[in-house]
């Protein structure tokens, strides 16, 4: 059912579990898993002005996707570690419908009962809204 898994990650610890439910859905279905980090640009300035700065977070990234990379590695699960520049929703969204994602699987915030509408601006919430493959949230 889902062959390509798409897992996108900013690259804290929070992201493991939803990183390990893909690994399972992956063995499951015998599907790949891409692990997606997106390099949020600044909007005032062109690249190349921040070209370096970019590029160290770029290294820093690579680092900690390779990390990643190996849990899934490891258990027999084929993932492809990519790393883009641009705004995160946008760039998600669109990875998705280039790469004919089937599934994606990102972490999100426990909605608080006392406020509900609070999380409605967070990525989690953009993507599932505008994806338009399936989007598994794990809290």
């Amino acid at each position: 059912m889902f062959r390509r898994i798409l897992v996108p990650v900013d690259l804290t610890d929070k992201n493991i579990l939803a990183l390990d439910i893909a690994i399972q859905l992956a063995l499951q279905n015998q599907a790949s898993v891409t692990l997606l980090h997106v390099i949020e640009t600044l909007a005032d300035l062109t690249f190349q002005e921040l070209e370096d700065f970019y590029k160290r977070l770029e290294k820093k990234a690579r680092n900690k996707m390779d990390q990643m990379a190996e849990r899934a590695i490891e258990k027999g699960v084929v993932v492809h570690p990519k790393i883009i520049y641009g705004q995160r929703a946008e760039e998600i969204v669109k990875y998705t419908l280039e790469q004919q994602i089937d599934l994606i699987i990102m972490t999100s915030h426990k909605v608080d009962l006392k406020n509900p509408t609070r999380g409605w601006g967070t990525l989690s919430y953009q993507v599932g809204i505008l994806a338009q493959c399936p989007v598994l949230l794990v809290k």
